[in-house]
C-alpha cells in the first residue's frame, strides 16, 4: 500500500508541475504584469550572479585549456587548441556550466523564498487579496531566469574563453592571434545556433522546478530544507538530461554528422 501510495503521490506531484508550466505560459501575457516584480527578480538572476559565474567559467577554460595543451603537444596539435575550446564552450561547456551555476545560485535562492513565503502563509494572504500566486510570484521568476540565463550564458562563454587564452599563450607558448582567430572561425550559426537556443530552455525549466518545489513546501524548517534540496538536485538531473537531448536534436538538425 505504501509503494501505491507514494507512485499516486509522485503522479500528483507531476500534474501540479505541469500546471505550472504551462500556467506560467498561458498567464504571460494577460495583465497585471508586474513590473516591478520583474526587475526585482532579473537584478537578483542577473546582476549578483555575474561574478560567481565569471569566477567558475574562467577556472573551467583554463583547466580545459589546460587539459588540450597537455594532450594535442604530444601529437604535435598543439595549434588546434584554440579550435577545440571554442567550439566546446560555445556548444556546449558553456551554457551547461553557467545553467549548474546558475542552479544553485538563483534556483536554490528562488524555492527557498517561494518556501519561506508558503510557510508565512503570504501565498494564501495573496489568494485571500484576490491575487494569482502563479502571476505575482512565478511568472516573474520565469521571465527573469528566461532572459538573464543566455545574457549570463554570454558572459561565462567570454571569460571561458579568455582563461583558455591565458593558458594557451601564457603556459603553452602559442600563438595569441592565431587562438582567437581560430575561435572565430568557428562562430558560424551552426556552433553559435546551438549554444543560444539551451539556455532559453534551461532558464524556463530551473525556474519552473524550483517555483514548484517551493509552493509545495510543508512541515517547517526541515520541510524548506528538503524542497530546497530537491530543487537543486531535479534541476541539476533535468538540465543534463535536457542538454543531452537537446544535443542530439541540434547534431541532427544541423547536419552534423555523428
Amino acid at each position: 500500500m505504501k509503494f501505491i501510495t507514494k507512485i499516486q503521490k509522485n503522479i500528483y506531484d507531476l500534474q501540479n508541475f505541469y500546471l505550472i508550466c504551462i500556467n506560467s505560459l498561458l498567464k504571460l501575457f494577460r495583465k497585471p504584469f508586474y513590473l516591478d516584480d520583474i526587475v526585482e527578480q532579473m537584478e537578483y538572476a542577473g546582476a549578483s550572479s555575474v561574478f560567481i559565474v565569471s569566477l567558475v567559467c574562467l577556472f573551467v577554460g583554463m583547466a580545459l585549456s589546460l587539459q588540450l595543451s597537455a594532450e594535442l603537444s604530444g601529437l604535435g596539435l598543439k595549434m588546434y587548441t584554440g579550435k577545440i575550446v571554442g567550439i566546446a564552450v560555445i556548444r556546449e561547456i558553456g551554457p551547461l556550466v553557467t545553467a549548474l551555476v546558475f542552479i544553485g545560485r538563483v534556483g536554490a535562492g528562488q524555492a527557498a523564498e517561494i518556501g519561506s513565503m508558503i510557510l508565512g502563509h503570504q501565498i494564501d494572504t495573496l489568494r485571500v487579496y484576490g491575487i494569482d500566486p502563479i502571476k505575482k510570484v512565478v511568472i516573474p521568476r520565469v521571465i527573469a531566469s528566461v532572459i538573464m540565463l543566455p545574457c549570463l550564458t554570454i558572459i561565462g562563454d567570454l571569460i571561458c574563453l579568455f582563461g583558455g587564452y591565458y593558458i594557451a599563450v601564457f603556459v603553452s607558448n602559442q600563438s595569441g592571434s592565431f587562438y582567437w582567430s581560430s575561435i572565430i572561425k568557428e562562430l558560424t550559426f551552426e556552433n553559435v545556433f546551438s549554444g543560444s537556443i539551451k539556455p532559453f530552455i534551461f532558464g524556463y525549466l530551473i525556474s519552473c522546478i524550483s517555483c514548484f518545489y517551493g509552493l509545495t513546501t510543508r512541515g517547517g524548517a526541515k520541510g524548506l530544507r528538503t524542497s530546497t534540496t530537491k530543487a537543486v538536485v531535479t534541476s541539476i538531473v533535468v538540465v543534463i538530461a535536457t542538454d543531452f537531448v537537446l544535443t542530439r536534436i541540434l547534431l541532427y538538425a544541423l547536419g552534423f554528422s555523428v
